[in-house]
């Protein structure tokens, strides 16, 4: 595989998408120096700082007042949710954003306190590129989780299982690797974990369960800690979380081979998230034919892959909002503690469809039909509210800018319309491909005939 294809996959899984300014400066670099400058750009962290408070509506003197709190949170929840779309598809830490949304799903949590879902967000961006058990462990403690998983209802006596069930389950070890028993024990040791008024962390030990504990064949008197710990002993850990990133940036379908390769990795490096990704982006088996355009783009991946590629401003940023609802990816809200589960499950006739038609809307400005895609929390704030009306249908005109002098200006002169289709597609070009693109008389309307094709779908 020639260098601009090799270069395109890897922005596709690394990013969100190669663009030409992106190619100038890699093409005449080598995949492990390309990805190591992607690293690079991925350094700073930029967090994101949409809440600025943390309130609650507990001291309201009216039902009224309640309801209207209740509203602004709800729209606090929505500029969260397009600061992030729009970080992702403007910023140059694109890798450290595509990691942020991976761990989102891996710790899949949904609270109604955009502070709590902010700083969650954060954590995870922080720790995107770092190390796990740091990420795992304030994750453990964040609010927004603690809430989440009922922790802040875990103590002595009483223990609440919930936390402790999903930790194991699907944050750390997998299923068919510890007991009931265990989750039982483990339960115990986070007792009095909870959190204060402020949003901080509170280890309660008024609460805590100080008695022994026997965990996965080990006994003593332990702590939350202790049990993240032990759960990082277990090699099967290290297996579970490569399996997971292996499908997210891989191939659906695991490889136990290159599996265990990362593993040892992850494992070995007292779970250093940098040098397993580096294995995965510079192994020539990332490059092989079986793993090139064969991941279908999350609605995420798709919008902001569309937004970056062609630099589109969103005069309405309520539509990011609408294509999330309609394509059944809203961030900050999974559809449960598993997250969503990706694959297939992103695709069906309507949605594909609906998909397609897209990009030209975006690119040409036209009109969105969104009718009967109100969300059912908006609808539930907006019916308590006097005088308004939950449930519209709506004609949505996209208000999009592309910026296609920027997009056009950044293709080196003489770039022929294969190369163009390889840096917007990134997967392999059929026969019936290349006859649209010899076909086509300019590039801005072979470039929007490109990214409407099924094959657009796909990274």
């Amino acid at each position: 595989m020639d260098g601009i294809k090799k270069i395109a996959h890897l922005y596709a899984r690394a990013g969100f998408g190669l663009r030409f300014a992106d190619l100038q400066q890699a093409q005449h670099l080598t995949v492990k120096q390309t990805t190591d400058q992607l690293f690079k750009a991925s350094g700073e962290i930029r967090q994101l700082n949409v809440v600025a408070t943390n309130s609650s509506y507990k001291d309201a003197d009216d039902a009224l007042t309640k309801k209207m709190f209740l509203q602004q949170q709800r729209q606090l929840e929505k500029d969260l949710n397009i600061a992030w779309v729009t970080q992702m598809s403007s910023g140059d830490s694109q890798l450290r954003e595509k990691m942020t949304l991976f761990w989102h799903n891996h710790f899949a949590c949904r609270t109604q306190n955009p502070w709590y879902a902010q700083q969650l967000n954060n954590i995870h961006r922080e720790h995107a590129l770092g190390n796990f058990r740091t990420m795992l462990l304030q994750v453990s403690q964040a609010p927004a989780m603690l809430q989440f998983l009922n922790n802040q209802q875990n103590k002595k006596g009483h223990p609440n299982e919930n936390f402790a069930r999903e930790l194991m389950e699907l944050f750390t070890i997998g299923r068919g690797n510890y007991t009931e028993q265990d989750i039982k024990e483990s339960a115990r040791a986070f007792t009095g974990w909870g959190f204060n008024n402020n949003g901080e962390f509170a280890e309660r030990k008024f609460l805590h369960d100080a008695g022994p504990k026997t965990f996965m064949g080990k006994s003593g008197n332990f702590t939350g800690a202790d049990i993240i710990d032990t759960l990082l002993q277990k090699k099967e850990t290290a297996n579970f979380i490569c399996t997971k990133l292996y499908k997210y940036l891989v191939n659906d379908t695991p490889d136990p081979k290159h599996i265990n390769t990362m593993a040892d990795v992850f494992y070995n490096s007292n779970y250093e998230i940098t040098p397993v990704l580096k294995l995965i982006f510079t192994a020539d088996w990332f490059y092989a034919d079986k793993n090139i355009g064969n991941i279908i783009k999350s609605p995420v991946d798709f919008i902001v892959g569309l937004s970056r590629q062609f630099y589109v401003d969103y005069k309405n940023p309520d539509v990011l909002l609408q294509f999330q609802r309609t394509l059944g990816q809203v961030l900050f809200n999974p559809p449960n503690v598993a997250g969503w589960p990706g694959g297939k499950s992103w695709i069906d006739s309507s949605s594909l469809m609906y998909r397609i038609k897209i990009p030209s809307t975006v690119l040409s400005d036209g009109v969105i039909d969104f009718k009967g895609k109100t969300d059912p929390e908006d609808e539930a704030v907006l019916a308590a509210i006097p005088n308004t009306n939950a449930r519209k249908d709506v004609n949505t005109p996209a208000q999009s800018q592309p910026n296609w002098d920027d997009f056009l200006a950044a293709i080196p002169p003489g770039t022929s319309k294969a190369a163009i289709a390889h840096v917007l597609l990134a997967t392999p070009i059929s026969n019936n491909l290349m006859q649209m693109i010899n076909k086509a008389t300019n590039i801005k309307a072979m470039a929007i005939e490109l990214v409407s094709t099924p094959e657009y779908q796909l990274c």
